[in-house]
């Protein structure tokens, strides 16, 4: 691992429904938790906030060659770009006899660089004065292929056509990234979402058409991106993955039956990452019998440290030290994390969430001590 996770317990995995990239890093330092943490995000904050989301509005809609098919419904009577739930949601189409797409102002169009370099020099000018600890990395959250385009295009026949494209823009956007910000100062996380979904078996159920129109098995797919984009990315900048089941209409949109295919998806992006992965997040449901976390055992994470998604319903500590307890069983080095981003919350609901953490942080440590 380039920076060792031993005793950074803590993973915060993108959004914070905070207004500033200040008021995030703030939140986070203030509470003592950067100490403990790996990495720390800027909370995805503006248009991000409502993650792929911004990309259907500022970048999809109104691109020549993409058709808008719907958008999220006024509110009062007002235009809206958020949407509420996956019905609502904004979907795309590629025009009919388009066989390329390309955007324009490479290394910028995607808004990732842009936002990044902005939130860094905030992340730096608070870690000099001592607002976060010094030894945490800037953590840049950018959607995975597939989660980048497969909840906004509905149509499977699209992905060849829209994964290129979207694969071209991003590369640019990484290349911006690595070079305007210190490899030893950063991380960069990819959303592993739809591709979680995909793996499962419901990605296909969720657009219009199936694998066979694409001749392609979802692993492949995912593993071509992975393998395309991850190697991008200098062997001193950290690099991590977080699994997501997602919260458009509440947490989770797609919940698993146990761990098989998460440990499936950990495999393959350690197979097909070409460079060292040195963080893993996976969400895990609450209230799951034993038998849930079983999957563990065939978990080959290598050097690669794993954050288990935990933080969730925190009356319940008897759930939370079950949780503990049955990752314990399989995983001797891991880390704590919530099961998705914080986007969806309301900026009042963060404080309660950061004393979970720092409670689900206490009794980690108390139950490693006895």
């Amino acid at each position: 691992m380039n920076n060792s996770g031993s005793g950074k317990d803590m993973l915060f995995v993108g959004s914070v429904p905070l207004d500033t990239s200040e008021d995030v890093f703030r939140l986070i330092g203030e509470s003592g938790l950067s100490a403990s943490a790996l990495c720390l995000p800027d909370g995805e904050v503006g248009d991000r906030q409502y993650w792929i989301v911004g990309l259907g509005y500022r970048v999809f809609h109104g691109h020549p060659d993409i058709e808008t098919v719907n958008r999220p419904a006024p509110i009062n009577g007002v235009e809206n770009w958020r949407s509420t739930s996956s019905a609502d949601n904004w979907v795309f189409r590629v025009k009919d006899g388009v066989k390329e797409i390309h955007f324009g102002d490479p290394g910028w169009r995607l808004g990732y660089a842009r936002d990044a370099l902005n939130s860094y020099f905030v992340f730096k000018t608070l870690r000099e004065k001592g607002t976060i600890s010094e030894d945490v990395r800037f953590q840049v959250c950018l959607p995975l292929t597939y989660s980048g385009i497969g909840a906004l295009f509905r149509t499977i026949k699209d992905w060849p056509v829209m994964a290129a494209a979207y694969e071209e823009a991003m590369a640019a956007e990484l290349a911006v990234i690595v070079d305007k910000i210190p490899p030893e100062d950063l991380a960069i996380q990819w959303d592993f979402c739809v591709e979680l979904g995909m793996i499962e078996g419901g990605g296909a159920k969720s657009g219009h058409g199936s694998w066979n129109d694409l001749e392609t098995q979802p692993s492949e797919l995912i593993g071509a991106s992975i393998a395309h984009l991850s190697p991008l990315i200098p062997d001193e900048v950290m690099l991590g993955f977080h699994l997501c089941y997602g919260t458009l209409g509440g947490w989770p949109m797609r919940p698993g039956n146990d761990l098989a295919m998460g440990v499936d998806a950990v495999h393959l992006i350690l197979d097909r990452a070409g460079r060292q992965v040195d963080f893993v997040h996976i969400p895990i449901l609450d209230n799951v019998p034993a038998e849930y976390f079983a999957p563990l055992g065939n978990l080959n994470s290598g050097g690669t440290k794993i954050y288990f998604g935990v933080i969730h319903n925190m009356n319940d500590l008897d759930d939370f030290r079950h949780k503990i307890t049955e990752c314990t069983r399989y995983v001797d080095d891991f880390g704590v994390a919530a099961p998705c981003g914080f986007g969806r919350y309301s900026a009042e609901e963060m404080i309660p969430v950061i004393e979970d953490h720092r409670t689900a942080l206490t009794v980690l440590n108390e139950m490693r001590a006895n």
